[in-house]
């Protein structure tokens, strides 16, 4: 008999831990990785990678309730250049014009809501800070097991970004920069 209430009260302990209480998975940040893209209108790509300084996501069920992501601006790396063009694009990039790293050393995604589109898929609804400026974003992400990955498109000058932007500048010519930049995040949790 008091095995049997010892059996139930586990069960229910464990239905609540399942339903009720949420479930933080860590970044482990060394086997987590960020690509950046960003275009001009010439149809180059400039392409390259951050590191991440922290991460977690809470589950509760099959949702993901909220999550927090931290970027360490300063690792910003080039990679689709060599020598000293790689060097100039990536110290133009962490320059005033641009990310102002040495101001801003940190980057922020906030996850605040979900929605689970199908099997592991989810629509992310958050907060996105850049260089101070914070912005809502809504982006996927999706998670089996313990990998993830997310995508998401930000607009730069919505973070004060403005180095050759078209809605800010004109007669830019062949020298405009787009606005979007594409961030693909391959996530690994322990």
């Amino acid at each position: 008999m008091k095995l049997k209430n010892i059996t139930s009260i586990l069960s229910f302990i464990l239905f609540l831990s399942n339903n009720v209480f949420a479930q933080e998975m860590i970044l482990n940040k060394m086997n987590s990785s960020i690509k950046w893209a960003g275009k001009e209108i010439t149809t180059k790509t400039h392409y390259g990678s951050l590191k991440f300084k922290e991460g977690k996501i809470s589950m509760k069920g099959e949702k993901i309730i909220s999550g927090t992501f931290i970027v360490d601006m300063k690792s910003i790396n080039c990679q689709d250049l060599s020598g000293k063009s790689k060097n100039y694009l990536e110290s133009h990039l962490k320059s005033e014009d641009f990310f102002w790293v040495d101001n801003y050393p940190e980057a922020s995604l906030t996850i605040k809501n979900s929605v689970l589109m199908n099997d592991g898929n989810y629509l992310a609804e958050g907060d996105i800070i850049i260089k101070g400026i914070t912005q809502p974003i809504s982006f996927n992400i999706s998670i089996q097991n313990n990998e993830g990955k997310a995508k998401l498109i930000f607009d730069r000058t919505k973070h004060n970004v403005t180095y050759r932007s078209g809605n800010f500048f004109q007669n830019l010519g062949d020298k405009l920069i787009y606005d979007d930049i594409e961030i693909e995040a391959q996530l690994t949790f322990n």
